[in-house]
């Protein structure tokens, strides 16, 4: 395992301070809140603590704060229900004793059932591709320099996009966005793990999709975006040290928002988890 994803890892290893209460580090990737995919990571880790033998199959959560990535971050688990196949947990996220997250879990034992899925979409593979490092390292003569260093940073988790984006010549494209994502070296077999680090991917890359029609990126003068909210369903088993597609549609934009959805398909062709994604999308 890499360092970067080491300590990743660590991040996503909460440390208890009391009855289902956690407390998490925050990390520092060059945004100017803590990004959104490490609370929403840490927030399922939470609540997988206070469950024992059922995996997470649905997350749904609202951002109700800019995160302060200076500080720690303290989860309360909150214990709804735990039936005989289904467990729900809530999640509140707070800093300075001021909610940033709020959350709610589903839970189920295994089980087996009917199968069908959609057909996995065409895509390069991503031995063809850049990694957004590599893309990084090429745009960095060009950009500020406060933002080199952000650019070129080894990261966690390996992205190669498919078709990127020129984030200083942006030009308007379907509402439509393919990336390989894969953990940088091997992981440990912890389902749970595998879980918490595809939630914290799953933020990467995704509000975008929504500002491709319109020829936007983060770059963009007078443009406030971000994320209001973020749903997850996990359909099958699968490992963030193997590669997956994630491909990204946005269906609609309108009165400043825009809505995004994304598949999670390993390279076989199996969908093993499904998101979704309001974000503010404001010309100021």
């Amino acid at each position: 395992m890499l360092e970067v994803t080491r300590k990743l890892v660590e991040l996503l290893d909460l440390s208890p301070i009391g009855a289902d209460h956690f407390q998490g580090d925050s990390e520092d990737l060059g945004f100017p809140n803590v990004f959104g995919g490490q609370v929403l990571g840490q927030a399922l880790m939470a609540a997988s603590r206070t469950v024992e033998d059922r995996l997470c199959h649905s997350l749904h959560a609202y951002f109700l704060r800019p995160g302060n990535h200076s500080m720690p971050i303290d989860y309360e688990v909150q214990r709804v229900r735990d039936g005989g196949s289904f467990s729900v947990r809530r999640v509140i996220a707070r800093q300075d004793g001021k909610e940033i997250l709020t959350g709610s879990m589903s839970f189920q034992v295994a089980e087996q059932g009917f199968e069908h899925q959609l057909t996995m979409p065409d895509a390069p593979g991503p031995d063809a591709l850049r990694s957004e490092q590599e893309w990084g390292r090429i745009l960095a003569p060009q950009m500020p320099e406060r933002m080199r260093e952000t650019l070129t940073r080894d990261r966690p988790i390996e992205i190669r996009p498919v078709d990127p984006v020129n984030p200083l010549k942006p030009e308007k494209r379907p509402p439509h966005k393919q990336s390989w994502f894969r953990a940088q070296g091997p992981l440990p077999d912890d389902p749970v793990l595998h879980r918490c680090l595809l939630t914290y991917a799953s933020d990467f890359q995704f509000l975008g999709t929504a500002m491709n029609p319109h020829g936007l990126t983060f770059m963009s003068k007078n443009l406030q975006v971000a994320s209001l909210d973020h749903a997850i369903w996990f359909h099958r088993e699968f490992r963030m040290d193997d590669w997956l597609l994630y491909d990204k549609d946005s269906p609609s934009a309108s009165a400043g928002r825009g809505f995004n959805r994304g598949n999670f398909f390993k390279q076989d062709g199996t969908l093993v988890a499904s998101t979704t994604q309001e974000a503010l999308i404001r010309q100021r």
